[in-house]
C-alpha cells in the first residue's frame, strides 16, 4: 500500500477522480452587460499525499486541474489548477487556485456531512481581497482593469455526483459584477 493510499483525506476523499459535466452555466461581465456561456468541463482531482509544515501541521493534499469549454465552439475559455487541502487538527478545508490571467487565491472554510447519507459532503470556502487569512492576489493589470474582490465556492459531493456553485465579485467596466459559475458533474 502506498503512502497516498494510507492518507486520511477526510472531506476531500470523495473528490478524487475524473469528473465530467455538460450542464455548466457561466454568467460573466461584458462591456455591454452580461454574457451567458453554457459550457462543459472536466475536473481531475489527484491524491498527492500529505505534507508537514514546520513540524507541527499535517495537511492532506489533492491536486486538481479544471478545463472548461464553451458549448458554442468547443473553445477552452477557462483553465485552472491548484490544490485542495485539509487540516485535520484544525478541521479546516483550504483551496488554492491559479488562473492564467494573473489571479491566484487561497480560500478557506469548512465542510459538513449530511446525516444518514453516506458519502455526502458539502464543502464551502471563501476568500476576500482584504481578508487577513484567506486572500486574493492579482497582477497590477487585473488590479486596475478587472479587480477580483471576493470569491465563494460551494461543492456538494454525493457518491458519484458532484455539483458546485461559485461566485466571484469583480470590479470591471466601471461596475461591480457578480460572476457566477455552476455545474453538475459525474465521476467518469
Amino acid at each position: 500500500m502506498s503512502a497516498k493510499e494510507t492518507v486520511d483525506y477526510g472531506p476531500l476523499k470523495g473528490l478524487i477522480g475524473v469528473w465530467k459535466g455538460a450542464q455548466g452555466v457561466d454568467v460573466a461581465p461584458d462591456p455591454d452587460g452580461i454574457e451567458n456561456n453554457p459550457y462543459y468541463e472536466t475536473i481531475t482531482y489527484t491524491a498527492v499525499g500529505d505534507v508537514t509544515n514546520a513540524e507541527s501541521q499535517v495537511l492532506s493534499i489533492l491536486h486538481y486541474r479544471q478545463i472548461v469549454q464553451r458549448k458554442s465552439n468547443d473553445e477552452v475559455f477557462h483553465d485552472q489548477t491548484g490544490y485542495w487541502m485539509w487540516d485535520p487538527r484544525e478541521d479546516v478545508v483550504m483551496h488554492s487556485l491559479v488562473i492564467p490571467r494573473g489571479v491566484c487565491l487561497l480560500a478557506g472554510g469548512g465542510y459538513r456531512r449530511q446525516k444518514d447519507i453516506e458519502n455526502h459532503v458539502i464543502i464551502e470556502v471563501k476568500a476576500h481581497v482584504d481578508d487577513h487569512d484567506w486572500k486574493i492576489i492579482q497582477s497590477p493589470f487585473m488590479q486596475e482593469k478587472a479587480r477580483t474582490t471576493e470569491f465563494y465556492q460551494k461543492i456538494t459531493v454525493e457518491n458519484e455526483k458532484l455539483s458546485y456553485s461559485q461566485t466571484t465579485i469583480v470590479d470591471i467596466y466601471g461596475k461591480i459584477f457578480e460572476h457566477t459559475d455552476e455545474n453538475e458533474l459525474i465521476l467518469a
